[in-house]
């Protein structure tokens, strides 16, 4: 058993809560910009006075209509402005927040809104109004996140008492678990939950993100995510600029208008920046260029992870530079120099190749019960291929299994009306049981190595991790998702499905499966990602799905994890057919 911990750089004091720097920052300087509003004319300021003036307007309209302290009050949006000003309103009148998926089925906004007992919504669009009237048509108070409430009588008095009554220990919000398999649990995540992750981190690890010339974050994450729901914490506690945008699929251009010095993502974000840029050299007849210069960008990055580059190295990477690595840069505004990325593992090659062309990924772990991280690694010690060092506060322990324990103030208070998975998931001495399994080195960095439930064991006894197989598999830019194979059978086997956005023109999906051409390029991918493995771990046979495997197909969850169990459900021909059956 191996233990590592760093110790607490910032405490909570019980009387705090999330909303005071909002207030407090509006009456110390209210005419600093902390925000940019996307609009269709383009990215106007928002002030802290006129942000923390606007939070008041809709904390009234809640006092108004009923709202007390600890009562529940959904929120079912895209990532935009008005997610983070409804967020902060309801924490200020002691409200908790429940955020809800934009993409959420009837039947899972019914089962959200009926077990966190939801007293009122707010939803963005028709649609999901339409979802919510229909999942909850008991529900009286469903308002619009850009419309206004109606708030006559109530003061601005009224708000500011509410707000001094809400202290660390109040619960903030109930995020409910995407899951991929089962029904979704609420997470009870309190005001000192996310304060204490949050401020720990400015002061920690990611301190000089936030040092740089008008540090700004473009956030484009699902804000219902614990992830980039932290991360609008840390921005706000920071004072950074921060922005949203409502789309991952679109968020190029408007990372070139809004020029963020940093981003959070998932790793299927960065690797379709990779696998964008290779196909866009492709069809440039720059191929052979972009490959010499992504082995540069990696080798170099290598280097310097190992005392520094040599100099025949150093001057094939300034080259590349010029020729390479500057566009990509210039593509994501210029200004932008670090990413953080979690949800799922990077991929070493792709965390290096990052970092030498001037993006450096700072790769993390962490679940909703412990308010997004656990450890994340740091500007000037980022061991690629790690998950990085615990956060200051927080306790890791690798268990006989070799199943990650985390304890700390950043672990949640159990589950939402739910004490028998509480006591599952939480022992007696505090420490919560992630289900993931993973190493921690003499130096404290966590090295992640698969999930407990997901691991596979063949016919012969052979354990099987999926993880880094699949992650080597996406790396190929034909390839959108991969899922490992294999419990039970006489050996490992892959279901593939092709990148629409890569895929050549004119064929359809029926033929590309079976193309020679396709075929060889993805043989060549499942032959690299057999090179990581042992022998009986490696890919035998492997199928093209007729189909992308996504959110809106019910095949992966919000922030892109493949749902397993419902793929081997609506998969199970193909999977039998794979062994021959």
């Amino acid at each position: 058993m191996r233990e590592y911990s760093v110790p607490v750089l910032v405490d909570v004091p019980a009387s705090a809560s999330l909303p005071d720097t909002v207030f407090d920052r509006a009456e110390r300087e209210p005419g600093t910009v902390i925000m940019r509003r996307k609009t269709d004319g383009g990215w106007p300021v928002v002030t802290a006075g006129e942000f923390r003036d606007q939070v008041v307007e809709v904390a009234r309209g809640l006092i108004a209509a009923g709202i007390e302290h600890g009562d529940r009050v959904a929120l079912m949006s895209r990532t935009r402005y008005e997610w983070t000003l409804v967020d902060y309103a309801i924490w200020s009148v002691g409200g908790v927040t429940v955020p809800i998926y934009e993409t959420s089925s009837v039947e899972q906004v019914r089962w959200i809104l009926a077990d966190s007992e939801a007293k009122a919504a707010f939803v963005e669009l028709d649609a999901h109004e339409e979802t919510v009237r229909e999942a909850a048509p008991e529900l009286k108070a469903i308002w619009r996140v850009e419309g206004r409430l109606e708030a006559d009588g109530v003061p601005d008095s009224a708000v500011e008492e509410r707000r001094k009554k809400v202290v660390s220990a109040d619960l903030a919000t109930v995020v409910y678990t995407s899951g991929t398999t089962g029904r979704p649990k609420g997470c009870r995540i309190t005001h000192d939950n996310l304060l204490f992750t949050a401020l720990n981190v400015l002061r920690g690890p990611l301190d000089r993100l936030f040092s740089s010339k008008d540090p700004a974050a473009l956030l484009f994450l699902p804000l219902a995510h614990i992830f980039a729901r932290m991360i609008q914490v840390v921005l706000v506690e920071s004072g950074a600029i921060m922005a949203h945008t409502p789309n991952m699929k679109n968020v190029a251009p408007d990372l070139q208008d809004f020029k963020p010095t940093f981003l959070l993502g998932v790793p299927r974000v960065f690797e379709k920046v990779y696998n964008g840029a290779e196909q866009k050299a492709l069809a440039g007849g720059k191929g052979k260029i972009f490959a010499r210069a992504a082995d540069v960008a990696v080798a170099w990055s290598k280097a310097e992870s190992s005392g520094g580059a040599p100099l025949g190295l150093r001057l094939r990477h300034a080259l590349f530079d010029r020729l390479v690595y500057g566009k990509l840069r210039a593509a994501t505004g210029g200004r932008l120099s670090a990413a953080v990325s979690g949800g799922s593992a990077l991929g070493e090659r792709l965390g290096h190749f990052f970092r030498g062309v001037g993006i450096e990924v700072f790769e993390g772990y962490g679940l909703t019960e412990t308010s997004a991280p656990v450890s994340v690694n740091m500007p000037g010690a980022n061991k690629i291929g790690t998950v990085g060092k615990p956060l200051p506060g927080v306790t890791i322990r690798i268990g006989d299994d070799g199943e990650i324990l985390a304890k700390g103030r950043n672990v949640f208070q159990g589950y939402w009306k739910n004490d028998a998975a509480t006591a599952e998931a939480v022992d007696a001495d505090g420490w919560y049981h992630t289900g993931d399994v993973g190493e921690l080195d003499a130096d404290g960095y966590l090295r992640i190595t698969g999930r407990k439930k997901e691991i596979l064991v063949t016919a012969a006894g052979k354990n099987v991790a999926p993880g880094p197989l699949e992650d080597a598999l996406r790396a190929h830019p034909l390839i959108s998702q991969a899922m490992i194979v294999g419990e039970g059978r006489p050996f490992v086997g892959a279901l593939i499905t092709l990148d629409p956005e890569a895929s050549p023109a004119g064929q359809s999906a029926a033929e590309l499966r079976t193309d020679p051409a396709v075929l060889a390029q993805i043989q060549q991918a499942v032959d690299r990602a057999n090179g990581t493995v042992s022998k009986a771990e490696q890919i035998k046979k492997f199928t093209i799905l007729d189909g992308d495997l996504t959110e809106e197909s019910g095949h992966l969850t919000p922030t892109l994890k493949v749902k397993r169990n419902l793929v081997m459900r609506d998969y199970a021909k193909e999977i039998e057919e794979l062994y021959g059956h």
